[in-house]
């Protein structure tokens, strides 16, 4: 077991972060660098440019999902959670797959955690995550409005990963966040849903198509 600013990770919880990270970051790469946008699988890659775009999931997906997760866990362990990550490793497969396949379903795993709890709380506890995600948006726009070449590109991936993270986990579905949210709070739930969406379809039709 590790303290890290008085949160506990456990040795499993750590490893299953950095399988989960990894994995995400291969599913990232080919959906990224196929023609994701018609659904299109990668079938001919430049291993080149393929290692290059793995290295900038790695730092963006990295910051995305790392600090997506550590926000469920503090916010729980704010209210008095026992709480950890745990990968799904049968889900990891998964989202690999999808990624190669042109289509992205990016289902790591989850912050598992017990204790009495609200609604209220349980709801602020999910909400966490995908709030997270729109804030590194919100940073990483700024090198990639104002820095140009490397820079940008790390930029413009980054607001990218993350407000597509914030809309999928919104889903209000299956163990999503947005579920949780929803049956604590709708108008919480639609409103982080709706700047998550909007978001990402205003990003890509301005910047990308």
């Amino acid at each position: 077991m590790y303290e890290i600013a008085d949160i506990r990770f456990y040795r499993e919880e750590l490893r299953d972060l950095a399988v989960a990270w990894l994995a995400l970051s291969v599913a990232f790469t080919f959906f990224l660098e196929g023609d994701f946008l018609r659904g299109q699988p990668i079938y001919a890659p430049n291993v080149t440019e393929l290692f290059r775009v793995f290295l900038l999931s790695m730092a963006t997906v990295g910051a995305g999902f790392l600090l997506h997760e550590l926000a469920h866990k503090i916010v729980a362990v704010q209210f008095g959670q026992i709480a950890a990550f745990r990968a799904e490793y049968n889900m990891l497969a998964i989202t690999v797959a999808s990624g190669v396949a042109g289509f992205l379903f990016a289902a790591p795993g989850a912050v598992y955690h017990r204790g009495a709890i609200t609604t209220r709380q349980n709801g602020l506890v999910a909400v966490a995550g995908p709030v997270i995600n729109l804030v590194l948006a919100a940073a990483f726009f700024v090198p990639f409005s104002l820095g140009g070449g490397f820079v940008a590109e790390v930029g413009q991936m980054g607001v990218l990963i993350n407000i597509f993270l914030a809309a999928f986990n919104m889903v209000p579905a299956g163990p999503l966040d947005g579920k949780t949210v929803a049956q604590w709070h709708r108008g919480v739930f639609a409103a982080v849903f709706a700047l998550a969406v909007m978001s990402l379809v205003g990003f890509v039709v301005v910047f990308i198509l």
